[in-house]
């Protein structure tokens, strides 16, 4: 059977919780805590080696580093009122060579549709391959991971 294509995601998290430099100390962590339904069929979605870009929210607002997956949706183990919650395990794959600010997405015309613009509440969110391709662009990245 055909191994279907990487998909790509935007998770976020406030630095003072949880930074990107908790998860590259960390090298692992699990993706706990989401509590919206949109956002939990997201992670459902999400497949081992997905890339996923690293929005620190609130503090910085700005996509600061590129993780992918490494477990795919299984019960979150912080649930303690029951419920139907899942998470993911993300590992980190690289520091970007230059943060991408919330203004710098809000000005670039190729991300008029970008999920955190329109959706800017949603922890989790499916990103485009070519909103990901921009996004690498203006963090001065290489095209391809």
């Amino acid at each position: 059977m055909p191994k279907a294509p990487l998909q790509h995601w935007l998770v976020k998290q406030e630095p003072t919780a949880y930074s990107w430099q908790n998860l590259v100390t960390d090298k692992q962590t699990a993706w706990t805590g989401v509590r919206n339904f949109q956002a939990r069929n997201n992670l459902r979605q999400m497949r081992k080696g997905d890339l996923v870009l690293f929005y620190h929210s609130v503090v910085g607002k700005e996509i600061v580093g590129l993780a992918k997956v490494g477990r795919e949706a299984y019960p979150d183990p912080t649930v303690k009122d029951g419920g139907d919650w899942v998470c993911v395990d993300i590992l980190p794959v690289r520091t970007l060579a230059k943060p991408v600010t919330l203004d710098d997405i809000k000005e670039c015309k190729d991300l008029a549709d970008f999920p955190l613009i329109r959706q800017s509440r949603l922890s989790v969110m499916p990103v485009t391959e070519g909103q990901f391709e921009t996004i690498l662009r203006l963090a001065s990245e290489e095209k391809s991971v």
